[in-house]
């Protein structure tokens, strides 16, 4: 099924914001390991939802961590240090998920989450111009 381009930009924003909920109420319980899933999320949803505005798509995690670093990271029209926090979530969601006693201190998640919410909104800001 084909969905209105605004309206699948709405639904991933949305996804986004609810991914950014879920990783706060993780981190208030101290399940750092989820929290990391939950902010890659929230910014793999925003991330697409800018893709979609820009006619990109990919169907892979590696494809839209790629085309967002090609086109908006290189580009530098969203901040060089976003691309870094995406890749390292990416690389975190990965080990956090699937390798055997995983750990990270706490306040590095913590600012994670500060970032995260900022890239979020910086997201926004470039769909809506």
């Amino acid at each position: 099924m084909t969905y209105p381009k605004d309206e699948l930009i709405k639904y991933r924003l949305e996804r986004a914001k609810e991914a950014l909920e879920e990783a706060e109420v993780m981190a208030n319980m101290d399940h750092w390991k989820t929290c990391i899933n939950r902010l890659y999320y929230a910014c793999f949803y925003a991330i697409n939802a800018l893709l979609i505005k820009n006619d990109l798509s990919s169907s892979k995690h590696t494809g839209v961590r790629s085309l967002f670093n090609r086109q908006f990271i290189l580009t530098e029209d969203i901040p060089k240090e976003y691309g870094k926090l995406y890749n390292l979530l990416f690389k975190y969601r990965e080990q956090s998920d699937y390798e055997d006693f995983f750990s990270i201190d706490d306040f590095v998640v913590k600012e994670w989450l500060k970032q995260v919410e900022k890239f979020i909104a910086i997201i926004k800001t470039k769909i809506q111009a």
